[in-house]
């Protein structure tokens, strides 16, 4: 599959995925308004969120998809990372409004009006939420997209939230009026909590954290013959946009055309075997160097 193709294929499915999104949003906030429940439309904030995350996706898979160009010689695959950084400060929005909601409600308590037709609805958005989960992560994991994949872990959180929504009408059913506050506060912190690790992870990527275990690729560049050894093995990148340089050791009265002959197989040999490598650059050096 081309990259242009992939990209539609990944367009496609946030494009459906945006549209159920807003759909689950719109049921939970205004049944949730309707029968006064603020852990349900505090799971409709989080799913409206969703919504918005989608729409960062697709601006920024069109713009990663970009090929290089002189200024940007790397590429563009890092507006993905900006993008989710983006994802993350609106779930810091939502999880804020969302406790200064909870707390609000501590002093003048509303109890929610609980029917059948309560369960019903949440019923519906977990088994929605539950489709896009193993719809989305088949897709991504077929791609080798780590937006979709990402963005199926996120929807499973969703999945756990409806779940304490449930429980919480459950508990109200009872006469257990105050859980409903303490839903409310529950979710805004899954919320807060899986923004900061959309922020650390993104971190990572622009701040060139090691994504490859440098004894994986020593393995594979000293399989390649006439090769004396390596070091100063340093990588940076995406799991499927890996950037790789190292120092190639050889033998000292070997000529310049064998010795770039064999940074070549370097290379070849490290984007065949390990997934995701889109660059490596090889600085050659005779072995009594070392």
């Amino acid at each position: 599959m081309t990259e242009q193709a992939r990209y539609y294929a990944i367009r496609n499915v946030l494009l459906g995925i945006l549209i159920l999104n807003w759909g689950v949003a719109l049921t939970k906030l205004l049944y949730g308004r309707f029968i006064g429940s603020a852990s349900m439309v505090a799971d409709g904030f989080h799913s409206l969120s969703d919504g918005a995350s989608n729409i960062i996706g697709l601006i920024a898979i069109s713009i990663s998809v970009r090929p290089a160009d002189v200024n940007h010689p790397y590429g563009h695959k890092k507006f993905e990372s900006f993008a989710s950084i983006a994802i993350a400060l609106l779930l810091f929005i939502v999880s804020i409004d969302i406790l200064r909601g909870a707390v609000g409600r501590l002093g003048k308590p509303v109890v929610p009006e609980v029917t059948i037709s309560s369960f019903i609805v949440m019923a519906i958005v977990l088994l929605v939420n539950i489709i896009v989960v193993r719809f989305e992560t088949r897709i991504g994991r077929r791609l080798h997209s780590d937006i979709l994949t990402s963005d199926a872990l996120h929807t499973m959180s969703d999945i756990f939230v409806s779940i304490s929504v449930v429980i919480t009408l459950v508990a109200v059913r009872l006469g257990v009026v105050w859980l409903d506050v303490v839903a409310a506060m529950v979710i805004a912190g899954l919320i807060l909590k899986s923004g900061v690790e959309i922020l650390l992870r993104s971190s990572d990527v622009l701040c060139d954290r090691i994504i490859v275990d440098p004894s994986v690729i020593t393995d594979v560049v000293l399989s390649i013959p006439e090769v004396k050894g390596c070091h100063k093995i340093r990588t940076r990148g995406r799991k499927d946009d890996i950037h790789i340089d190292l120092h190639l050791l050889v033998a000292d009265n070997m000529d310049v055309q064998n010795a770039h002959e064999i940074a070549n197989q370097v290379e070849i040999a490290l984007k065949k075997n390990i997934p995701g490598v889109s660059d490596v650059v090889v600085h050659v050096e005779p072995v009594t160097d070392i």
